[in-house]
């Protein structure tokens, strides 16, 4: 399979931030721990066995946009994405892209709102294995009483991009959120499931 795509690197306050794109769009990203080997391993599981060109000409919508991310400009991206999952990660990842900026949601909100409501922990397995992290906000994912858990870039990365983005609890982000979008408080129905 000989697929034109391209990877580039920037520096963020959460560290170096790895992006690839194919002729489609966007289609992985890589930050925190393992990196940059978790993200060519993703690479070339996912979209060719060999190793994409350094280059970062395509990849100047995306980058600009990250750079705006950080800084607290953006609060919302506009690139085209190539995403590359099974029907149910998609549908997912597609409720995460809805969770707005300084808002959290848990496990248990996001499956309820995709109509899997006893579906936290599949739900958390097809966060986990989201390929476009902050492009699609799995930061934003957070357990029923509001804890850090599980990031593949690392907890603090996590909580360094809810630092960012005001939602860490008792940041000002949250009480701002739409309430769809707050975590609840004490729904005793949540249970095990939550995660």
């Amino acid at each position: 399979m000989n697929i034109a795509f391209a990877y580039g690197r920037i520096d963020s306050p959460v560290g170096p931030v790895w992006i690839a794109t194919t002729e489609v769009g966007i289609c992985a990203a890589g930050l925190g721990t393992g990196q940059p080997d978790r993200f060519f391993a993703w690479l070339s599981r996912h979209i060719a066995p060999e190793l994409p060109r350094e280059d970062l000409a395509p990849l100047i919508p995306a980058l600009t946009q990250l750079r705006e991310y950080f800084s607290g400009v953006r609060h919302e991206f506009d690139l085209p994405l190539d995403v590359r999952g099974t029907d149910f990660q998609k549908a997912v990842w597609g409720e995460l892209v809805r969770i707005p900026y300084g808002a959290t949601t848990s496990y248990g909100g996001s499956a309820r709102r995709i109509g899997r409501p006893r579906g936290a922990r599949a739900v958390g397995a097809a966060i986990g294995a989201n390929p476009l992290p902050i492009l699609i906000p799995c930061h934003r994912v957070v357990g029923a009483d509001g804890s850090l858990t599980g990031y593949g870039g690392g907890l603090e990365v996590k909580a360094s991009l809810l630092r960012l983005e005001g939602a860490l609890p008792g940041d000002t982000g949250r009480d701002n959120a739409p309430p769809e979008w707050r975590r609840p408080q004490g729904d005793s129905k949540q249970g095990e499931e939550e995660k």
